[in-house]
């Protein structure tokens, strides 16, 4: 499965700068559903954070899916992989 990665960054209430990517399939091209998927993978942390817009998440590449990140992709629609300040 090709996956499109959405590079995405977002301040957090203390001021750290969370930095995470967004996995999508390919053929998700409309930023809005990617934007509500950074959404609901933000109510999942235990602090406050900025909202997630085009300012914040834009297209990054394209690239093959492993087994982890399919599994994640057919049960939520989308994988997260966290880079900086995610916990």
């Amino acid at each position: 499965m090709k996956i499109a990665v959405w590079d995405t960054f977002v301040r957090r209430e203390d001021g750290k700068v969370m930095h995470f990517d967004i996995l999508v399939p390919k053929s998700v091209t409309d930023e809005k559903t990617v934007f509500d998927y950074g959404k609901a993978y933000l109510k999942t942390k235990p602090f406050l954070t900025n909202q997630v817009s085009a300012n914040e998440c834009s297209l990054c590449h394209i690239e093959q899916a492993t087994e982890d990140i399919i599994l994640s992709i057919e049960q939520k629609g989308y994988s997260i992989i966290e880079m900086e300040n995610c916990s």
